[in-house]
C-alpha cells in the first residue's frame, strides 16, 4: 500500500481506537459530534482496506477480534506518536498537564505508591493519575499505559526503566504462634510448621531459601493459602502460621510488634522479589506529565538514576 493509501486510513484508525475505548459507536459519536452510522462506515472502510474483521458487532456490545486486538495496539501507538509530536512542538518546559495511566502489582500499589499520590496531585494540579493494580504482567502498549511497575531482576527488553526500590520477602509469624509452635531454627524446620503459601501453582508449596552459596528447597504445608499478601498478613495476625510477606506489606505490623520475622539470615527467593522497576516506552521525548511522575516516584522511593 502506498503513502496516499496509508494517509487516507489514518482518520479511520483514530475512529476505530475511539470506538473501542468508549465501548460503542454511539458514545464515540457523541464525543465527536457525528452520527453512529458515520463512524460505523469509517470502521467498515478500515476493515475493507486491511482485509480483516476488526470488530464483532451485536446489539448490546462490541467485541474485538484477534486481528482487531493486534490492530488496536498499533493504532493506539500511532495516536500516541501524534500526541508526542504535538507536545514536542509545544514548549519543552510547559506546565505538566493531562492524564497519566500507570499499572503495578496490587500490594506495591496499595502500600508503596498509593500513599504518595495525594502529595503528587497537590504539587501538579493539572496532572491526573489513573492507577491500575493487577498482579498479571500487562502489555503497556496494548492497554494504553504510560507507565508500569514490574518486580523483577531482569527488566523486559524493549522498555526503558528506572529502578525504584528492592523488594524483599520476609518470613513472618505472630508472637502468639511462635510461643505455641516454636521458632524455626533452620529452613528444614518449616516442614513441621503451618505455612501460608500463594497456592497459584503447585510449586508455591516448595519454598526456596538462600544463605550465601547455600540454597535449600523445603516442601511446606498449611491450612490457609492465598495469593494476596495483605490477606496473608491478616492470616499471620490471626496466628495461622508462617508466611512470606513483602517487606512493605508487613512494615507497620513489625513496628507495632504484631509480627516477628524468622530465619533472618536466610533469603526467601521463591517468588515476587527483586527490583521494582518503573517501565515506559523508550521514547527520546517523554511528555512532561509522565516525566514529573517518574521523577517524583524515584525521588520518594530512593532511586537516583535519571531516565
Amino acid at each position: 500500500m502506498g503513502t496516499n493509501g496509508l494517509i487516507a486510513m489514518l482518520p479511520d484508525m483514530a475512529v476505530f481506537v475511539l470506538v473501542v475505548e468508549r465501548g460503542s459507536f454511539s458514545a464515540a459519536a457523541r464525543q465527536l459530534g457525528m452520527t453512529p452510522s458515520a463512524l460505523s462506515r469509517q470502521v467498515a472502510r478500515l476493515e475493507a482496506a486491511l482485509g480483516v474483521r476488526l470488530l464483532e458487532r451485536t446489539t448490546r456490545q462490541l467485541r474485538l477480534t484477534d486481528a482487531g486486538q493486534a490492530t488496536l495496539a498499533r493504532c493506539r501507538s500511532m495516536l500516541d506518536a501524534a500526541d508526542e509530536a504535538v507536545q514536542l512542538a509545544q514548549q519543552q518546559h510547559a506546565r505538566p498537564q493531562g492524564r497519566v495511566r500507570i499499572s503495578m502489582p496490587k500490594a506495591f500499589g496499595r502500600f508503596v505508591v498509593a500513599p504518595l499520590l495525594p502529595a503528587f496531585l497537590a504539587s501538579y494540579p493539572q496532572v491526573d493519575v489513573e492507577l491500575f493494580i493487577s498482579d498479571r504482567d500487562v502489555d503497556p502498549l496494548a492497554e494504553g499505559l504510560d507507565l508500569t511497575v514490574r518486580v523483577t531482576d531482569t527488566p523486559p527488553p524493549g522498555m526503558a526503566g528506572r529502578p525504584l526500590l528492592p523488594v524483599r520477602q520476609l518470613l513472618c509469624a505472630s508472637p502468639q504462634y511462635l510461643a505455641t509452635h516454636g521458632r524455626p531454627a533452620h529452613p528444614r524446620d518449616l516442614a513441621q510448621h503451618l505455612c501460608l503459601y500463594l497456592a497459584e501453582h503447585e510449586a508455591d508449596k516448595r519454598w526456596q531459601l538462600r544463605r550465601g552459596n547455600e540454597q535449600l528447597t523445603v516442601a511446606v504445608s498449611g491450612r490457609y493459602a492465598t495469593n494476596h499478601s495483605e490477606l496473608r498478613l491478616q492470616g499471620v495476625l490471626a496466628h495461622l502460621g508462617i508466611a512470606p510477606l513483602p517487606h512493605f506489606t508487613t512494615q507497620a505490623a513489625l513496628e507495632a510488634g504484631q509480627v516477628e520475622t524468622v530465619l533472618d539470615d536466610w533469603e526467601f527467593t521463591t517468588a515476587y522479589r527483586g527490583m521494582a522497576w518503573l517501565l515506559y516506552p523508550p521514547n527520546r521525548y517523554l511528555a512532561p506529565k509522565v516525566r514529573v511522575l517518574i521523577d517524583y516516584l524515584a525521588e520518594r522511593l530512593g532511586a537516583k538514576t535519571s531516565p
